[in-house]
């Protein structure tokens, strides 16, 4: 039996919970179809989403179709809800991208579309909406074909020209085509799995017109992928149930997970037991006792886990593509004190990192990071949903970054009484979106291990200031060289202080350097 994992994407409005609300009809899954703009669709089960008619959290819907499972994950269409839907990209075995069959590609469209390069999903498209005016096949195929990808593909065709049109995306599917004038199943299956064939559908999902033509060219054109023997898995997105309970939703990527099970990740050596795993559909779940490799499900005992973090076998995700560009204040009510409220938004930016509460000592305010104006009403209703308190914001402000042009040494010395430890960082200009990279480059001789990922720990442990406007740095390498500890008066706060003096005093360099340069100029 296959298990497919299935991601359903678009720009907002274009008809995606719609489409999986038809697939799981046409499956059997629901008896009865659900309306974004009844207020009653199986997967926008939370009472914002119904309030508002979009999708503010990835959902998950156990889709049974034939011999196989499709385990279908709807995600936001709402760019100021884009990096939950980045995070999902990254457990999916293959996507939909709907697209409205009126407005075409949109904005947000391209940008999904960079994403699932980004994280190499290969990806059906289905054209919905095709029952209403002003919708051109013609245009909109045209379209898909200059925005996307020349590698967009119409299965509507006749079997002869289908199978030319796909030949001319591949050499060699078109060597086999020439000497056969016919494409196996198993070479399209290769094809659209390596992102050489984009399938694309017409239809329209609210009137169930071709979706289930479309949901068996999924079938037919899919194939499990392969998975590792050792237990791996990786964790894309944190909540809680309406008891309280902390869930951390998980891909199985190799092996198997048991009930009780010890999981663990390179921030957690020692690890925590698994209490309960649960399959989800909807806002209903099924506990069970084993979940095997390409399952998704969501356990509960593990609160040590983020999005983004690998377990087992599996490596922690790379940074995300997509981040805040607004920064705001949280004004709180009178009876609330900023500890409280603190402690209450740090549980929001573990279910999304990205939001970054930080606490601005210098001007004594909470901060948060947010894509924009309708996450930020979204987020004023959970804060009072969830804690029982009001907030209000204050205007936004543009996030900004620092980073450096040159490499320059940094050199960080803290010696008070009976304390000794020293430093030295290199700190080199990065490639553009790359963040910020932490490594050592120290021999064991010069400072012992121990010590050595002490300093890296620090490094990682702080969002670091730049000097030029205070805001974080970004696109930089900070590399360990070297230091010295005493073996008497070395504690490991020593190196703390004189890790932030490292990065600090190289950054100093940097600027005085650029202000040099400005002058000679």
């Amino acid at each position: 039996m296959k298990n497919i994992t299935l991601g359903v994407l678009a720009h907002v409005d274009s008809g995606k919970t719609t489409l999986s609300e038809a697939l799981m009809y046409l499956s059997g899954n629901i008896n009865k179809l659900g309306r974004v703009d009844h207020r009653d669709s199986f997967l926008d089960n939370f009472r914002l989403e119904r309030d508002r008619g979009i999708t503010i959290f990835s959902k998950q819907a156990v889709l049974p179709y034939r011999d196989s499972v499709f385990t279908v994950l709807d995600t936001p269409g709402h760019v100021d809800f884009s990096a939950e839907t980045e995070r999902t990209l990254q457990v999916l075995d293959y996507a939909i991208l709907v697209v409205s069959g009126t407005d075409g590609v949109q904005s947000h469209t391209s940008t999904l579309w960079r994403l699932l390069q980004r994280y190499r999903v290969p990806c059906f498209i289905f054209v919905n909406k095709t029952d209403m005016s002003g919708f051109d096949k013609e245009r909109i195929f045209a379209e898909l074909k200059s925005k996307l990808s020349e590698r967009c593909v119409d299965f509507t065709e006749d079997n002869d020209a289908l199978c030319e049109n796909i030949a001319l995306c591949d050499e060699d599917l078109l060597e086999i085509y020439s000497e056969t004038e016919s494409l196996p199943d198993n070479d399209i299956i290769r094809a659209v799995k390596n992102r050489m064939v984009f399938p694309v559908m017409f239809g329209s999902a609210l009137k169930l017109d071709g979706v289930e033509e479309f949901l068996s060219l999924v079938y037919r054109f899919t194939e499990q992928p392969e998975h590792t023997e050792a237990f791996a898995a990786k964790v894309y997105k944190i909540s809680e149930d309406n008891k309280g309970n902390r869930l951390t939703f998980m891909k199985i990527t190799g092996g198997t997970l048991r009930v009780r099970d010890i999981l663990t990740s390179n921030s957690k050596p020692d690890g925590e037991k698994v209490s309960q795993i649960r399959i989800y559909s909807g806002e209903k779940f099924t506990p069970v006792d084993t979940a095997e490799s390409g399952t998704v499900c969501a356990v509960t005992g593990i609160t040590f886990a983020r999005p983004g973090d690998g377990l087992g076998a599996q490596s922690d995700s790379g940074l995300p593509v997509l981040e805040p560009v607004l920064t705001y204040s949280v004004i709180l009510p009178p009876d609330v004190d900023a500890h409280t409220a603190l402690q209450k938004l740090r549980i929001l930016e573990e279910e999304d990192p990205q939001l970054n509460v930080m606490w601005n000592e210098r001007i004594g305010e909470i901060q948060v990071r947010l894509m924009g104006e309708v996450q930020l009403e979204i987020l004023q209703s959970i804060i009072a949903d969830r804690f029982g308190f009001d907030v209000a914001f204050g205007e936004g402000g543009i996030i900004y970054k620092e980073t450096i042009a040159e490499t320059v040494e940094g050199v960080g010395h803290f010696e008070p009484l009976r304390h000794y430890a020293e430093v030295h960082l290199l700190l080199r200009p990065a490639p553009r979106d790359s963040g910020v990279l932490i490594k050592s480059e120290c021999r064991e001789d010069q400072l012992d291990k121990n010590w050595q990922r002490l300093i890296v720990t620090h490094l990682y442990e702080k969002t670091h200031i730049g000097v030029l406007t205070g805001s974080p740095i970004t696109d930089m390498e900070l590399v360990l060289k070297s230091g010295r500890a005493h073996a008497k008066h070395t504690e490991g706060g020593d190196f703390r202080q004189a890790t932030y003096r490292a990065v600090r005093q190289g950054l100093m360099k940097a600027y005085d350097r650029h202000n040099a340069h400005e002058r000679e100029l």
